[in-house]
């Protein structure tokens, strides 16, 4: 599995979404927030900042898929669901980034019975992760990373560990901060790995890791 040995300088944070309107009324319209994905569904939000990335990439797309556009962190994205299965999800995304040219990320949301099953362990420990007395944040190269949403509950981090089977890292992404389950240039590792956190009752994504700041190479408690 690849890890963090070797890391490249540092790049910029996020992509900033911005959609022109052809109106003053159409410019002043809301982008709604992305609603999150049914438990045990995969969602795949495309990266779409413009009218034309929008229009191009629901041109491409069958009328049975869903879409909508909504703010996703800092980023406006077409919302494309709902996939039952994550291989139906990475076809996708696949389809989308070599047809219309955009990135896409993938993100899961547990059963209410994954959720309940990792939530006992992780109340065992309620102590936060351990600091280190300096950072050298540095961005992660071409590839893909598997971040999971902690919700500011750093005893997570053991659980991940287990789900995994390794060392977690701490990130940050559209200035938000994520435990780093794994950073490969390995789609089919990427995805096992985002598999194996849906069944272990993580909220999961796959990233472009070319987007993503690494601030801890391990985090422990």
């Amino acid at each position: 599995m690849h890890r963090f040995q070797t890391l490249p300088s540092v790049l910029g944070l996020a992509i900033a979404g911005l959609i022109g309107g052809t109106s003053s009324v159409f410019a002043q319209q809301t982008i709604p927030l992305c609603q999150p994905p049914n438990p045990g569904e995969y969602l795949l939000l495309v990266v779409s900042p413009t009218a034309n990335n929008q229009k191009q990439l629901r041109s491409a797309l069958p009328p049975e898929l869903k879409t909508i556009t909504c703010k996703y962190l800092n980023e406006t994205v077409t919302r494309v669901g709902g996939f039952n299965k994550i291989d139906d999800a990475n076809r996708w995304a696949r389809y989308v980034s070599n047809i219309v040219g955009l990135s896409a990320i993938i993100t899961t949301r547990p059963t209410t019975a994954d959720v309940q099953a990792v939530q006992p362990q992780a109340q065992r420990q309620p102590q936060p992760p351990q600091q280190t007395v300096s950072y050298n944040p540095q961005a992660l190269g071409e590839g893909y990373a598997v971040l999971v949403d902690y919700y500011n509950r750093p005893e997570l981090v053991n659980s991940v560990q287990q789900a995994v089977g390794g060392n977690v890292g701490f990130v940050s992404y559209g200035q938000r901060p994520y435990l780093l389950a794994v950073y490969t240039t390995n789609q089919s590792e990427a995805y096992n790995t985002l598999q194996k956190l849906n069944n272990g009752g993580f909220v999961a994504s796959i990233v472009d890791s070319r987007k993503v700041i690494l601030l801890r190479s391990t985090v422990r408690l």
